[in-house]
Formats: C-alpha cells, sequence, structure tokens
C-alpha cells in the first residue's frame, strides 16, 4: 500500500540511542536549564556522593564511566532543573479555567512552582498561601471529617523512602489505611502475584545476574523509552551474545537495535548493535497463551523422555506441578495459536532455546500485568522460571520492570492498603499507637469512594493522580467532588485544576535540590528494581525559598491534623538519620541502614529465593494453573480490535516532556492510532484516516475518542494509542479483579472512519 503524507509522522530509521539521544539531550538542556549549570548536573546523576535520577528505577552499575544518565533520564533531571518559574504571578494572570484548557504537556513547561497556593473561587485562580496558615487549613478540614476514612492517601512513586514512611505514619496514626498509589496502576499485580507463587513481591535478579546468563526472554516492555539505562545491560549482553527473545505486539527500535552513546565506535562509525536475536509480535491479549504455548512444548519434551526439567528443583523447592503439568497436556494447540497469534513452531522454537539455557532471566513489564488476568500473567513467568530451578543461582530470575525510580521502596516502607498485623505491631512499638485493623482503599476504590461522596480530602504525596488513572471523565468528576485537594507537587499538572471546594497545592523541594534541616545538609533514600538502597544528595540550590521537603511538609501537616501526636516530627524532620531508625525499628530487613547507605551503592535488602527460600503458605514456590487462555474477557466479533495504551518518547508516565515519538516516527502530536498494514485494508482504512474508536466493552460503547490511524508494524488484531488520551476508554471497573490493575493494554473496540 503506497502511503499519503501525514503531517508529523514519517519514518525515523536510526538505530536507538547514539546521536538522536545526544541530539535530543542537548535539546533538553537548551529548552530548560542555565547552560553553565547543566553539565556539572548530570554528571552527578546516579553517583555515589550525587542524587538519583528521578527517572526510572533501573539499577546503577559501578564503573569509569564518564555519565551514568540515558536520554530521558538527562529529561527528567532538566525538566525538574528547570529555568522555568510559575510565580504567584503566573497564577494571578491565568485562570484556572484558562489553564484546563492547555495540554499536560503545556502545563508542565511552565516550570517549578515557586510558593504554596490556594484556590480562590471568586478570581477563580490560585492565590498565595502561607504554610502555617496552609497547615492549618488542612489540618482543619482533617480533624472535621466525620470518619478518617473519608480522606485518601496517595503516594508517587518518585517520594523518598523517608517522605513515603512518614506519610504512612501519619496517615495510620490519622487512623485510616487508605493508600491508593501509582504502583496499584502498574505493577501491582506484580506485588500480589509473585507473593503467592514466589513468597515475595518483587523480582529476583541483581544486575551482576545480567553478566551470567545464558538467555534473556523480554516481554510487554519497551525498554529504550520507559526504563533507558536498561538498554546498556542489555547492549552488553547481546554483544557477548546472550540470546535475547523479544515478545511485544509493537516492533520497538530499541529492542532491534542499540547505539550505545557511551561506545565511542559505535558513534564514530553510525553502526549500532542488534538488541533481539528474535522477534515475536505477540498479539495484545496473547502472552498468557504464548507463556503456556512454551511451557506445553517443554513439558511434551519432557513426556517423551528428554532431561528438560529441573526435577530435584521441582521435588525439594515447589508445590503443585503435576496438577500445572496436566493443565498444559489438556490445552490445544490449536486455541494457543489462535490466542497468542504466533505459530507452535515458533513457540516450540523458544522452547528449545529455553531448555538449552543453563540460567534466564525473564524480564516483563505492563504489558503483562496490566491485564484482567495480570496476577496470572505474572505467575505463568514465576512458573516458566520455576521449571529448570532458575531462582538462587547466578544469572537467573524474574525481573519485572518498575517505573519511578522509588516505587518499589515506597511499597517497602508500608504504602500499602492492606493490613500487616506484624508491621502494624511493630508500628505500635515504635510510636506507641496501633493502626487500624481494616482494608483500606488502593487507587481504583479511592477514585470510587469519590465518585460516590464517600471520600472527602485527598492528599497527594506527589503525582498526577486523576491523569493516572482510567475512566478520564468519572475521575474528574471523582476530584470535583472532593471537599479539599491538597498537591505536593513540583510543577503544575491538570489533577490541581479539577477543584472541589477547596485545593492548595504546596511546592516541594526536587530531587536534584540541597535539603537543609535544622541539623544540616540531609540525604533521603531510595530502592531501585532490584532492590538495592542507596543515598541520594540533591546539589542545586532550591528554585524558591519558599520550597520545603517532602518530610517536612507531611510532618507539618502531620502536627496540624494531630495536636496530641505520639510522633516527634520536629525530631524526625531535623535529621532524616532519625527517621531512617524508625523504618529500621518497624522494618528489621533495614538493619544498621544508616551505616550501610554510607557505602557507595547502599545495600541490598533481603530477598527469599535468591537463597530458595520461599515465604509462601506452603513453604515452597507454587506452580498456579492459568485457565484457560484469555488474559481478558473474550470478543468474537470479527470487527473488534484490541487496544494497548502506550507511552511516547518524550514521556514519562503521565509526564509529557515534548511531542515526539522519534523511533515510532511520530513528530510534534500525539493524536495517533498505530495499526497494522493488514488491519487498515480489512477495517477499508487508508493511512492518515481520522477515526473514531468506540469501547467494544458490552454497557461501555459510548466511550469513545478521535484518532488519526497511521500505518505501523503491530500485530494484526492489535492496535495502539497513547496514554493517557485513550485512558476514557478504560472504565474504572475494567481491572484485575486479584490485584485492582487497570486493563489499559486490552482494550476492545471497534472503529469507525470519521468523513
Amino acid at each position: 500500500m503506497e502511503k499519503r503524507d501525514v503531517p508529523g509522522v514519517h519514518r525515523y530509521d536510526a538505530p536507538a540511542g547514539g546521536w538522536g539521544a545526544l541530539r535530543a539531550t542537548a535539546r533538553a538542556v537548551a529548552e530548560q536549564m542555565h547552560i553553565a549549570e547543566a553539565p556539572l548536573l548530570l554528571l552527578r546523576t546516579n553517583k555515589p556522593d550525587g542524587f538519583d535520577c528521578p527517572g526510572c528505577a533501573w539499577p546503577d552499575k559501578e564503573h569509569t564511566s564518564t555519565f551514568q544518565f540515558c536520554e530521558n533520564g538527562a529529561k527528567a533531571v532538566t525538566w525538574e532543573a528547570t529555568k522555568k518559574r510559575v510565580t504567584p504571578e503566573f497564577f494571578a494572570s491565568h485562570t484556572v479555567t484558562a489553564l484546563l484548557q492547555q495540554s499536560d504537556y503545556e502545563l508542565e513547561d511552565h516550570g517549578r512552582i515557586t510558593h504554596p497556593m490556594a484556590y480562590d473561587p471568586a478570581s477563580d485562580t490560585y492565590v498565595l498561601l502561607e504554610w502555617d496558615a496552609a497547615f492549618a487549613r488542612i489540618g482543619g478540614v482533617l480533624r472535621g471529617l466525620p470518619a478518617p476514612d473519608m480522606a485518601e492517601f496517595y503516594t508517587s512513586g518518585r517520594a523518598s523512602n523517608e517522605a513515603a514512611f512518614l506519610f504512612n505514619i501519619f496517615a495510620r496514626e490519622y487512623g485510616t489505611n487508605n493508600f491508593p498509589d501509582c504502583s496499584n496502576m502498574c505493577h501491582e499485580a506484580t506485588s500480589v502475584g509473585l507473593p503467592q507463587a514466589i513468597g515475595i513481591g518483587k523480582g529476583t535478579v541483581s544486575l551482576e545476574d545480567f553478566d551470567h546468563c545464558d538467555l534473556i526472554i523480554a516481554m510487554g516492555h519497551n525498554p529504550g523509552t520507559n526504563h533507558p539505562r536498561m538498554m546498556g545491560t542489555l547492549h552488553e549482553c547481546a554483544r557477548r551474545g546472550v540470546p535475547i527473545i523479544v515478545f511485544n505486539p509493537l516492533k520497538e527500535r530499541a529492542l532491534e537495535r542499540f547505539a550505545d552513546p557511551q561506545n565511542p565506535i559505535e558513534m564514530a562509525s553510525f553502526s549500532a548493535t542488534p538488541i533481539a536475536s528474535t522477534y515475536y509480535q505477540v498479539k495484545v491479549g496473547g502472552d498468557a497463551a504464548a507463556l503456556k504455548g512454551i511451557m506445553k512444548a517443554v513439558i511434551a519434551r519432557a513426556d517423551s523422555g528428554e532431561d528438560v526439567l529441573d526435577r530435584d528443583f521441582i521435588a525439594v523447592h515447589t508445590n503443585g506441578f503435576d496438577a500445572f503439568a496436566e493443565d498444559l497436556r489438556q490445552t490445544q494447540w490449536e486455541a494457543i495459536e489462535a490466542a497468542s497469534g504466533l505459530t507452535r513452531s515458533a513457540l516450540d522454537r523458544v522452547a528449545g532455546a529455553y531448555i538449552r539455557s543453563n540460567a534466564t532471566i525473564v524480564s516483563y513489564g505492563m504489558g503483562i500485568t496490566q491485564h484482567e488476568k495480570g496476577t496470572q500473567n505474572v505467575q505463568q513467568i514465576a512458573a516458566l522460571l520455576l521449571l529448570r530451578g532458575n531462582y538462587g543461582k547466578p544469572g537467573a530470575g524474574i525481573c519485572p520492570l518498575r517505573g519511578h525510580s522509588n516505587v518499589q521502596g515506597n511499597r517497602t516502607v508500608g504504602i500499602t492498603e492492606k493490613p500487616n498485623p506484624v508491621m502494624f505491631a511493630n508500628v505500635e512499638k515504635a510510636f506507641g499507637f496501633r493502626p487500624p485493623p481494616h482494608h483500606g482503599h488502593d487507587a481504583v476504590n479511592a477514585m470510587k469512594a469519590m465518585v460516590d461522596g464517600k471520600a472527602k480530602v485527598l492528599v497527594c504525596l506527589g503525582g498526577n493522580f486523576s491523569i493516572a488513572l482510567p475512566d478520564t471523565d468519572l475521575s474528574y468528576q471523582g476530584m470535583r467532588n472532593l471537599d479539599l485537594a491538597v498537591h505536593l507537587n513540583t510543577k503544575l499538572n491538570r489533577s490541581h485544576l479539577l477543584i472541589g471546594k477547596e485545593s492548595i497545592i504546596l511546592p516541594v523541594l526536587g530531587r536534584t535540590e540541597r535539603d537543609m534541616q535544622a541539623t544540616g545538609a540531609q540525604s533521603v533514600t531510595v530502592e531501585d528494581s532490584m532492590s538495592m538502597v542507596h543515598a541520594s544528595r540533591g546539589k542545586l540550590g532550591p528554585v524558591s525559598e519558599y520550597l520545603r521537603s517532602e518530610p517536612a511538609i507531611i510532618a507539618g501537616i502531620a502536627m496540624a491534623t494531630l495536636p496530641s501526636s505520639k510522633v516527634d516530627w520536629l525530631g524526625l524532620i531535623a535529621d532524616y538519620d532519625l527517621i531512617r531508625d524508625k523504618i529500621e525499628a518497624v522494618y528489621p530487613d533495614f538493619k544498621d541502614y544508616n551505616a550501610r547507605i554510607r557505602h557507595p551503592g547502599g545495600f541490598r535488602l533481603p530477598l527469599g529465593p535468591t537463597e530458595r527460600v520461599w515465604h509462601t503458605k506452603s513453604g515452597k514456590a507454587e506452580f498456579i494453573p492459568f485457565i484457560g487462555l484469555a488474559e481478558d474477557p473474550a470478543l468474537t466479533e470479527a470487527d473488534v480490535l484490541k487496544l494497548t495504551t502506550l507511552r511516547s518518547h518524550d514521556q514519562y508516565n503521565t509526564t509529557v516532556y515534548g511531542l515526539d515519538d522519534r523511533y515510532r516516527g511520530v513528530f510534534g502530536r500525539r493524536d495517533v492510532l498505530f495499526i497494522s498494514e493488514q488491519d487498515l485494508a480489512v477495517q477499508n482504512l487508508t493511512h492518515g484516516d481520522v477515526v473514531e474508536i468506540a469501547s467494544a466493552i458490552p454497557g461501555q460503547e459510548h466511550r469513545c475518542i478521535r484518532l488519526t490511524a497511521i500505518a505501523h508494524d503491530i500485530a494484526p488484531g492489535s492496535i495502539g494509542a497513547y496514554y493517557p488520551e485513550a485512558n476514557n476508554l478504560c472504565p474504572l471497573t475494567y481491572q484485575d479483579p486479584q490485584s485492582g490493575t487497570p486493563s489499559y493494554k486490552s482494550l476492545p473496540v471497534r472503529l469507525r472512519k470519521v468523513a
């Protein structure tokens, strides 16, 4: 098919990384920062005496390289350290009604918020508010609620361990376990599924394991954009000959070929390294079927007498293998091929590669978790690794790819809506109060409570709560039902503009800025995707003298809300070592916390599976069958396609740095729908047609958006659109019932050409 020209859409042929990444980094620096500050600041990123990148959670590697940041990490740093400012004068000249007409990119691009502000309905603007007055207003509203469970306490993954821990203690002393957090919308299926399977809700591999693996299977992720420092690791593995087998509906450039900006030969020769040894374009929603096909092929070989299973490991360390294997035997190949979009021979080849490997790592992202059976998807990956004993040995294990740089750490220090009797007993010993015993709200249930009028206050420790959630119309309504919304943020975002009775913005120090408290400069700590905990110390002066640190703001709200609190809030924020002492008291895995973070690189938290210790009910790792093959409700109508939401390369979660998606060939726009040439023909569409995308979920057909259809290399039957623009196609109730994770990655839709 000959494509007509579509504005802002043209092929990009260069590899991921390389000179394109360096040019994009230079452009981000020039647009956002004072040029003199940028080089020294970026060179301190992810260094032992520097600050942790506010972007992704991929771990740091100790080596002699000049720099330890990537293109998107540089965007995150320059976006935070920008020279642009949002002052009281800015707010005075921009009504909330007018700001709501701006895009998410435009709102954040105005720059750093410099003063605490409160919404004034008479002028429809935010006006200056003194810190003490802000705390008093927040405390008064919280004390006046009929019940503590009418308040919701949201946490973004960029919050430090120290801030998240204090937030946890404050809300529980206040009397609620309502802790919606960003993990609820991405890797909650990991946090729920892996404990059932292997006894811990985290990955089991270390960065060093990638130096010893024989095979990497990558499923449902795009590391070039969403965890870009991983590309350096994959690049090293590919160059030493490790097979990297990719399962992804879209061909993603970084998984095809990558030019390492730190490799002088590749940069000088304009060459690149192939990353994927084999690339399988699985259908959206077909990963479970693909996994079952691989494991069925392994079991078939074992049944024929081949020595392909680690039978000793299975006998000693696992439970449920016989029933699991029988389910695989009974699953038909025709059904596997139809559900996955892959052939039996292809999946058998993957099984052969897996059998030949003595040490396998499986990495996965939200393409696995954000499904109605996301929890069970995760458990199938865990089971694949169990078949050959790929836990507790070098070069092997499971590798969930977390998003923000401390989303895993937030959960480790108590951000969870689930009551934990052991943690609660330790809180009582450390602080003298017992948290409430009942279950709280996750993110989706928090929004449901806001929509129903049962929750009246929302306190957000970072993030862009309403934009991150599905069901945009309903989420906006929920925000406008509130008596009070409190936002601790560095920058303006749309959630600040969705106002009920009162809204307060409290400007916080960024990761890049010095945090001075009564005892001097403070460091905070974060936990990466591989359970390494390390210190982060900002270097820049604050953009405004009116900024406060997240721990200090939480303490101020707590003291205004709980005048008889049992917590020494002032003492804790004077010296963050004291916060870490309390974390250690509540969570013994942090033994010698303050001493260990003073070592370069920090320390690793205990992970039972690495020692072949399984903290499950049975005391063994569990083979958990996936019944059937459908990750999401099956709709058999011929005109129904499955839509997956995507992040552009100029984006990190809800933060949009720019309007280009370089590797996918989209420039200056986000209103596009990625669709295969085959599906364009089937739908009687042409590249560049404007289409209406309507939900095909029964009872939800009223949900629709309009985008421009562009031909792309994506599995037939699958289409893609940007998040959060496509969020309204996902109802609030369309989720994994086990974990509560919204099913953003597999939305059944129909297309109609717009005349």
